[in-house]
């Protein structure tokens, strides 16, 4: 998203670009060329603007770098994550990063379309190992098993289990740019909701920061 992206493009010192039609943000670090391009929020966003990256230059290694919802209770927020695995939660289908992220890797992180806040899903899904939630590695993982791109995902957890009130999704649009019309009839409707929204903004914020500080370690460690 545009919060995700911002705090990478300070980590990095990225400056604005393109590629042909593709918007990105570039930069070295050390012999490593850096491009940071915004997948927006879902699978199908995702998938295609992978699609597009990859088709505008040559590309290493993919870094799917933002945040997630925590599972797990008891995880604090800017919590680390660097899944084992990558599970799709509509297909099942399961994705292995490559061992770039600076930290060993355990637990799985699921993808999903759909925010998921029932307790006791949660529960289950946390007893089966999940310990974040997400909206878009499985489907850059896809693209890239399928185009052999190697990849890998650092991710900061930016809320506990249960804090994210159900409709919250629906408040920004596909690149995750906010939706101003349906964030003031959110508020206007439900304005109790107010200052969870603005301890999850900031939340997001801290653990979007944690995330690109992270990204910055995996790519300059030997």
């Amino acid at each position: 998203m545009v919060s995700e992206l911002r705090q990478v493009v300070k980590a990095f010192s990225l400056q604005r670009g393109d590629l042909g039609e593709v918007n990105v943000h570039t930069s070295s670090l050390g012999d490593v060329e850096i491009v940071a391009v915004k997948i927006g929020m879902g699978t199908r966003a995702a998938a295609a603007a992978t699609e597009r990256l990859l088709d505008a230059t040559t590309v290493d290694h993919v870094l799917v770098v933002g945040i997630a919802g925590g599972v797990v209770p008891g995880v604090e927020i800017g919590d680390m994550i660097f899944p084992s695995r990558v599970v799709d939660h509509a297909s099942g289908a399961e994705y292995v990063p490559a061992g770039l992220a600076p930290g060993a890797a355990s637990g799985t992180l699921l993808t999903s379309d759909e925010l998921i806040v029932d307790p006791h899903e949660l529960d289950g899904l946390a007893g089966r190992g999940v310990v974040g939630l997400d909206m878009e590695t499985a489907a850059v993982a896809a693209v890239c098993e399928r185009r052999a791109c190697e990849w890998s995902v650092v991710r900061s957890v930016s809320d506990r289990p249960g804090e994210v009130p159900a409709g919250v999704v629906d408040l920004a649009g596909a690149d995750g740019s906010p939706n101003l019309g349906k964030a003031m009839r959110f508020i206007v409707t439900q304005p109790w909701r107010v200052p969870g929204l603005v301890r999850l903004a900031r939340n997001s914020q801290r653990a979007a920061n944690r995330a690109a500080a992270s990204a910055v370690a995996a790519c300059t460690r030997p």
